[in-house]
């Protein structure tokens, strides 16, 4: 127990980004328990490059612009931090260069994987998907299969990227993003 009197959980950051058109890219970042349940949700203004920008950054713009400026703006702003970082983009990953939580993508169901290809050191099973890390942070696998121990084993890893999603364009409904 903590001295607060609560039980320890695992604190799980969903990160993901929607593209706007003609508006660019928002990012939302839904901090849950180990069992799905929402602690904190936050979501960034409509980020649009310039032109000028797309030529000088080229292939790495959008890595850029969804790990490094929307991902690190995201974890910043939260006030309860995740231990892990989960996201369904793969240019995301450029966030673990970043800060030091490990950050995974959820790549796939975990049957996607032969049984022998279980404990490579950049992917791991965890609930029912597979998830991948970034090539240059393999200490990130035995980090997350240490802390995942209370996730469920039937736990749907994809399922809170459907919510960020609609609170994303719910948000941008109600004109609370401009």
């Amino acid at each position: 127990m903590a001295a607060n009197g609560k039980h320890d959980q695992l604190r799980l950051g969903f990160l993901t980004a929607i593209e706007i058109p003609d508006k660019g890219f928002v990012g939302g970042l839904l901090v849950t328990n180990q069992n799905g349940r929402p602690l904190e949700f936050q979501c960034t203004a409509p980020v649009k490059p310039n032109a000028t920008q797309a030529i000088l950054y080229g292939p790495t713009l959008v890595p850029f612009l969804l790990g490094e400026l929307i991902g690190v703006t995201l974890i910043e702003k939260a006030g309860i931090k995740p231990q892990i970082v989960l996201t369904d983009r793969e240019p995301i990953l450029e966030l673990r260069n970043h800060i030091e939580q490990p950050v995974a993508l959820v790549w796939g169901p975990a049957d996607s994987l032969p049984s022998d290809e279980t404990e490579t050191r950049d992917r791991l099973r965890l609930g029912r998907q597979t998830l991948r890390f970034h090539p240059a942070h393999d200490a990130d696998h035995d980090a997350l299969a240490r802390d995942a121990a209370g996730i469920p084993a039937d736990a749907d890893l994809q399922e809170p990227f459907e919510r960020v999603r609609e609170a994303l364009q719910e948000t941008l409904r109600s004109g609370a993003l401009k």
